[in-house]
């Protein structure tokens, strides 16, 4: 993987991923634009004890733009976008629209490929390698700014899911704080240390999943399954064997292995719903670690520290059948109580029905 930073004209930062070592990186963005200007704010609730972030910046945001007017596909003669170059490999830069800004954190794009049609499951084996290297180095640079406490990597597909642009492409959240979803799990994994004498719960998890009913697909390095109490129609978690805490704990084997196992791992979505269905729309979400050390168990009030917490990306669609939308109504919306449609079983049996022959 060869790496190469370089600056937008309004000073975003970004980097350009490639496969090839001897790739040059030279083209400048033209554009007469002005330095980007946010209005991001967090703000706590003190009730519910979380946190909201406040952007009206991004009520201008690029809003279904015209395949021919795509931001994210590379510059042509006359058309000058996001990407200044012609061509990328993976390309991530600060997003012009961000959520999270300046000392509430950070907001970037990842665009898996410059082909404006593909898909995230369509790339070759070494494409998504290469995505999986981005997020690791991402990750990894992102912990180190003073603001950041927590990196969340995640692809939303589909209009569906509320996708604006249709290029193949994901977000990174840099959070300066620890997400309410991750403090609850940090303590949970306290209280069952506590209750078992040190047993670690993602642990005792992945246990007794594996050797379950719900197991969609294993490899040597990573098994996929759709947990006892799945929130949504069709949802899979994708776990590394070895626990570690983020993307920068993975070793080579089990990074070689990624790609054919997640690549499946889509397909397979994909034909949930048999021939002639549109797409799957889906969320696919990287949980990791919070950063910061000793202090993050202080932070969340959790008890848990880094290395109890098991890296693992959680993939869902929205689509509960043909034609048909999960909608989050008054009691997951207002009460955040779940109401599943499809029995986890039977998700897990469709999963492994529509296997790549």
């Amino acid at each position: 993987m060869k790496k190469t930073s370089t600056r937008l004209a309004d000073g975003r930062e970004l980097v350009y991923y490639d496969l090839r070592d001897d790739t040059v990186r030279d083209a400048v963005d033209r554009r007469p634009l002005e330095p980007t200007a946010t209005t991001s704010e967090i703000r706590r609730d003190a009730l519910r004890g979380d946190r909201v972030a406040v952007a009206s910046h991004r009520q201008g945001r690029t809003y279904h733009p015209p395949a021919d007017q795509c931001p994210l596909c590379p510059s042509r003669d006359g058309r000058p976008s996001e990407i200044p170059d012609s061509s990328y490999d993976v390309v991530v830069f600060e997003n012009r629209f961000p959520s999270l800004a300046g000392d509430s954190g950070r907001c970037e794009v990842v665009c898996f490929t410059s082909d404006h049609h593909a898909s995230f499951a369509g790339l070759s084996e070494p494409q998504a390698r290469l995505v999986l290297d981005a997020w690791t180095d991402r990750t990894a640079e992102l912990s180190h700014l003073p603001s950041v406490t927590q990196v969340f990597c995640f692809e939303n597909r589909g209009p569906e899911i509320g996708v604006t642009l249709g290029h193949p492409h994901g977000q990174i959240y840099a959070y300066p704080f620890t997400t309410p979803r991750t403090a609850r799990t940090l303590r949970s994994l306290a209280a069952h240390k506590e209750a078992t004498g040190g047993e670690n719960l993602f642990d005792a998890v992945l246990a007794e999943e594996l050797a379950g009913e719900r197991v969609v697909l294993e490899g040597e390095h990573w098994a996929a399954f759709v947990p006892y109490a799945a929130h949504w129609p069709y949802e899979a978690h994708l776990y590394p064997k070895r626990r570690v805490p983020d993307l920068l704990g993975l070793d080579e084997a089990a990074r070689a292995e990624f790609p054919r196992v997640y690549l499946e791992l889509l397909r397979r979505f994909d034909r949930i719903f048999g021939e002639g269905e549109p797409p799957t729309p889906y969320i696919a979400a990287w949980h990791q670690a919070p950063f910061g050390g000793p202090e993050v168990s202080a932070r969340t009030g959790a008890g848990a520290g880094r290395d109890d917490f098991a890296l693992h990306l959680e993939l869902f669609t929205i689509r509960r059948t043909s034609g048909k939308l999960k909608f989050l109504a008054g009691s997951e919306s207002g009460m955040d109580v779940f109401i599943n449609d499809v029995p986890p079983e039977r998700a897990a049996e469709r999963l492994r029905e529509v296997a790549s022959s």
